[in-house]
């Protein structure tokens, strides 16, 4: 078999032509122009049904006069022809478009339908087989030589609506996936520091028991007799949290009989007025009431920086302490009463002295001043012992124990001193370092940092507490 005949002896019949199909619906009636017409002289066959034999075709012949004469009106009996007798796979001639042809002035393009939704596969069709619908008119090509080799016919392809109309229209790619933006990230060099901090509800419950009613004006006492355990630095700021707090009535009170420093790192130097000025003129000064009383005291005072507290300061001549009898101090401590809600009293280091034990008696609170060493644990225990064989034992148990660090980093003797004075004492306080103390200067407490205030804080009201109303 040479490819000419079929399987049973016959004359093969030339396949669809797809590609004068696939030219037709692009390009409308241009390429109905340039189809030719079949042969003159080819015999016209008869419907035929399946299993009768194929109409034969005479070979295409380049040299022919006939091929190249101009498209012949299509004959009526191509219609009735078969499907499988309408279509040549093999490629037709181009022919030269004359633009001033009227088939090209009167019949124009149809416009691009709107694409629509895909359509379901295409059904079979009345051949029994699945592909395009049949076209109603269709041109046979003339035959190329033998000699020229012939392209292997590609898949035939289905002839949709949308598919004409998205051959015309350009093809977009698709959308490119919006790419999410990239997590913040900490710089590789970022370093943090964790702070601890007291919960806020503590820190208003603390701020609740200093703004409350005492009852009568308190005294709080703080004492060791050892040195360098930070008393003074004790006294001023207990009175500078209480009076930010309170806002007035609060004052620090420098009785220490060997020239204490309370005066210098406390309040504003308006003036170098002391105690000895105070009780100069004290008996005039006592029998004043009211606004007067206020006015003619405040001559005698010095004042915090922020105005939240005042100062009373001691008397730098040593001489001097011996003035400071019993009755003197309970003069004073009664003068003080009627004007401030809070005194804080910085005691001397003399436990035997008159005025320290005159203030130990007349105070409220006694507030036991500490760091972490040895030395002065035991002299705060040793003054303890003295206290309770002196009848002031409700005193030691109602003590609130301060203790202070002197310097950063953990202190190993620390937790140790907690445990021991929790057990003499009704409280445990801790402070912390903060730099801003270590120069021994004026004391500001706006410049503390805010754990230390914090802390102070906290202090301040285990101290009042147990007169709060």
């Amino acid at each position: 078999m040479d490819g000419t005949e079929t399987g049973w002896g016959r004359p093969a019949e030339p396949a669809p032509r797809w590609r004068a199909l696939l030219d037709r619906a692009r390009h409308g009636a241009r390429a109905a122009a340039e189809e030719t017409e079949p042969e003159q002289d080819a015999p016209q066959a008869p419907p035929q049904q399946f299993g009768q034999p194929l109409p034969t075709r005479r070979p295409y012949n380049p040299l022919d006069p006939r091929a190249q004469q101009p498209p012949q009106p299509h004959d009526r009996a191509y219609e009735q022809r078969a499907p499988e007798q309408q279509f040549d796979p093999r490629p037709m001639p181009q022919r030269p478009i004359n633009p001033l042809d009227p088939r090209h002035q009167v019949r124009q393009p149809p416009p691009a339908p709107p694409v629509p939704a895909p359509a379901p596969p295409a059904e079979p069709n009345g051949n029994g087989r699945r592909g395009a619908p049949e076209q109603p008119h269709s041109y046979f090509s003339p035959a190329p030589a033998r000699s020229a080799p012939v392209a292997p016919p590609a898949p035939p392809q289905r002839d949709y609506p949308q598919i004409r109309a998205s051959a015309a229209a350009p093809v977009r790619p698709p959308a490119p996936a919006p790419v999410p933006a990239p997590a913040p990230t900490s710089p590789a060099g970022a370093r943090i520091e964790w702070r601890q901090t007291e919960p806020a509800g503590e820190m208003d419950r603390a701020v609740a028991v200093l703004r409350r009613k005492l009852g009568k004006p308190r005294v709080l006492a703080f004492a060791n007799p050892k040195g360098g355990v930070h008393k003074t630095t004790a006294t001023v700021l207990a009175a500078a949290t209480i009076g930010s707090v309170r806002g007035r009535g609060v004052l620090a009170w420098d009785d220490n009989e060997l020239r204490g420093t309370l005066g210098l790192r406390a309040g504003s130097a308006r003036h170098a007025r002391t105690i000895k000025h105070l009780l100069a003129d004290l008996m005039q000064i006592e029998n004043l009431h009211g606004d007067g009383l206020l006015s003619e005291l405040d001559a005698y005072l010095r004042h915090a920086s922020d105005g939240s507290y005042d100062v009373l300061a001691g008397e730098e001549n040593p001489r001097f302490a011996q003035r400071l009898d019993q009755g003197t101090v309970r003069r004073v401590m009664d003068l003080l009463r009627r004007t401030h809600d809070v005194i804080c009293v910085d005691t001397g280091n003399n436990v035997e002295s008159v005025n320290w034990q005159t203030v130990m008696r007349q105070a409220d609170q006694l507030v036991i001043t500490t760091v972490p060493r040895e030395d002065a644990a035991f002299t705060a225990d040793w003054m303890l012992d003295v206290l309770d064989e002196s009848g002031m034992g409700d005193l030691v148990a109602n003590a609130v124990t301060l203790i202070s660090c002197p310097s950063p980093g953990p202190l190993p003797m620390l937790a140790d001193f907690a445990k021991h004075f929790a057990t003499r004492t009704r409280a445990v306080a801790v402070v912390p370092y903060d730099p801003s103390l270590e120069v021994g200067s004026s004391i500001e407490y706006q410049d503390l940092q805010p754990e230390t205030k914090q802390a102070w804080l906290k202090a301040a009201s285990l101290m009042i507490e147990p007169f709060a109303e």
